[in-house]
């Protein structure tokens, strides 16, 4: 498959998958929206408040990098300053609930018409990094996911699993030297591969005949790289260089964060 062909796949996806979480929150009343997530501080209006201002940001980074560039300094500033949350949620709290689900809406629309006309070998700027075209969309798949999870978890609902959790898992394996240097630690040199169980079924690999494998649920080890379950309350096998790596994996940009506890988040 070419590239520009996957990157219609992504694009797809992607608007599949937000379209999976808006069907969880849009038939929600205000009291679902206010109840609070496995977030410090954060409700499920919070955690699409985030949504919404990022896929906006990453429409930005997409159509205007430069000015990307300078909305990312004011970030960085607020974050030494009021603060993170104030800067990205202040305006979107102060609405009310229908105006946050259509404020989401917007943004994410136009980041899939941004994402239609973008060359699959573009470098897009981001908080870190730049990245590719393809990792770019997985990381705002993975993005909607994730938070997905944190609303799901709140609101004690299930989603079904689908291969769309494909993206996660790649964007999961290419970050595992990152989840180190971000640490501040030279990844190590051997290598860990993966052998995951897709929902569908069928077995993801990634270097198979690498030195130590992780083996099991595809949908849990998404659940382990973007720190919304530890690997202990999984059953994810892995050796003791593969454990080491999901210690610390973290496949979204940003300063070096902790994931839950062992028994705080199982789901």
């Amino acid at each position: 498959m070419t590239r520009e062909a996957d990157l219609v796949v992504l694009r797809q996806d992607l608007a599949d998958e937000q379209r999976s979480l808006d069907e969880v929150v849009a038939t929600r009343d205000a009291s679902d929206w206010a109840r609070p997530t496995p977030s410090p501080g954060w409700t499920v209006a919070d955690q699409i408040g985030h949504l919404a201002y990022f896929d906006a940001a990453a429409t930005r980074a997409l159509v205007d990098p430069a000015g990307f560039v300078t909305d990312a300094g004011e970030l960085y500033r607020a974050a030494d300053g009021d603060g993170v949350d104030t800067f990205t949620l202040g305006a979107f709290r102060a609405l009310t609930t229908d105006a946050q689900l259509a404020a989401w809406r917007r943004a994410r629309t136009r980041l899939l018409a941004a994402v239609a006309s973008v060359d699959p070998a573009t470098r897009v700027p981001w908080y870190g990094p730049s990245l590719g075209a393809l990792s770019f969309l997985r990381a705002r798949l993975m993005e909607t996911w994730a938070h997905g999870v944190d609303v799901t978890d709140a609101l004690g609902v299930t989603r079904q699993s689908t291969d769309r959790l494909r993206h996660v898992a790649e964007l999961g394996y290419r970050t595992r030297d990152w989840s180190y240097r971000v640490r501040g630690e030279d990844p190590p040199p051997h290598r860990v591969g993966l052998a995951l169980r897709a929902p569908s079924g069928a077995t993801w690999t990634w270097d198979d005949d690498a030195e130590e494998m992780i083996t099991g649920s595809a949908e849990e080890f998404c659940l382990v790289v973007t720190q919304r379950r530890h690997i202990d309350d999984t059953s994810l096998v892995a050796g003791d260089r593969g454990r080491h790596w999901l210690e610390r994996a973290q496949a979204f940009a940003g300063p070096p964060t902790r994931g839950p506890s062992p028994g705080t988040r199982r789901g």
